[in-house]
């Protein structure tokens, strides 16, 4: 797989990432044996970049990714992240970048992950009632002591990604994005572009929906949070899935997956960008993996973006508890 370097000064990575927080919780059952073989057949395609995060199943996905990384050593880009804190089970949440407090947070999650340096420390969203530069200023000190490799910020708005880069380089900022979810385009990409700081997109796949895969009744499992997110809500499940169709004719006339072709869409948007879809299936894992494969050419990237345009998808990416700490 292609090897890119997250910004100016960042790590380098494969082209396309895995996201492991499906693994733990939100999307309904899981099962532990199951992901490690993801994992572990992502690292044997040639996915060197694996993200995860402390609240995911409150130190779980952690302790899960620890088990398969162990005898990659440094091919593989360990990022995680920190600052959303919540109960196991709850989706209400504290946001919280106090020194102090990032300071113990890696301190867990170096024993969670059974390594000694975390190569890409994330602040999962900003807390507004502390300066980013002390968040910033704590993160510095554990790359000086060798606990962290790069910092990379999470939701954040430009003006907060520019004072953090003033304090300490910023490797990348991972924000969602997605042909269903489309902000970043006008002002933080130019922002970061002209800063020399990469971009990851989570959620690639916008939830499952740009699979075409997602149904009403497959989020009725228990702890499938997404029957509770406003973008596929029953008001508005079904004219999001109207797009969802439009594009997987463009799919099918390719002769590849509507997943391939929605990362496909985000990998043309720029060599600075890395997607991180996330999957517990190892079909579906070749499927993104593959999608690295597939060049789309203007007539179409027009043909796609005339269906789904920024305005055309209904509903807020999360609840009003799920913007905690987002854009700030």
């Amino acid at each position: 797989m292609q090897k890119i370097i997250l910004g100016q000064n960042g790590p380098e990575v494969s082209s396309v990432g895995l996201g492991c927080m499906g693994m733990s919780e939100f999307y309904g059952g899981t099962d532990d044996e199951n992901s490690k073989q993801v994992i572990l057949s992502a690292l044997e395609n040639g996915v060197t970049m694996i993200d995860t995060a402390d609240t995911y199943g409150d130190g779980h996905n952690e302790r899960l990714i620890s088990g398969v990384i162990k005898k990659w050593g440094n091919r593989v880009c360990i990022a995680t992240k920190f600052g959303i804190v919540r109960k196991l089970g709850s989706y209400e949440r504290e946001i919280c970048g106090r020194p102090q407090y990032v300071r113990q947070a890696v301190e867990k999650s170096l024993k969670r992950l059974d390594i000694e340096t975390i190569d890409l420390y994330y602040i999962h969203r900003i807390d507004t009632t502390v300066p980013i530069e002390d968040t910033v200023g704590a993160m510095s000190e554990l790359v000086r002591e060798g606990k962290i490799k790069y910092l990379g910020l999470s939701e954040a708005s430009v003006k907060t990604v520019l004072k953090a880069h003033a304090v300490h380089p910023i490797s990348c900022v991972q924000s969602e994005y997605s042909l269903f979810t489309r902000d970043v385009e006008d002002f933080l990409l130019p922002a970061l572009r002209k800063n020399g700081i990469g971009f990851v997109s989570y959620s690639p796949l916008g939830r499952g929906l740009l699979t075409g895969k997602l149904t009403k009744e497959s989020m009725e499992h228990d702890g499938d949070l997404r029957k509770y997110l406003p973008r596929t809500s029953v008001e508005n499940f079904d004219t999001n899935m109207s797009l969802v169709n439009a594009l997987k004719k463009i799919a099918d006339s390719k002769e590849i997956t509507l997943s391939q072709l929605a990362l496909a869409w985000i990998l043309s948007k720029g060599d600075d960008i890395v997607p991180i879809p996330g999957t517990r299936n190892v079909k579906y894992l070749m499927d993104n993996i593959n999608a690295a494969k597939v060049h789309l050419n203007d007539d179409d990237i027009k043909e796609i973006e005339t269906i789904v345009y920024p305005d055309a998808v209904k509903g807020e990416r999360y609840t009003s508890e799920g913007m905690k700490g987002v854009n700030c």
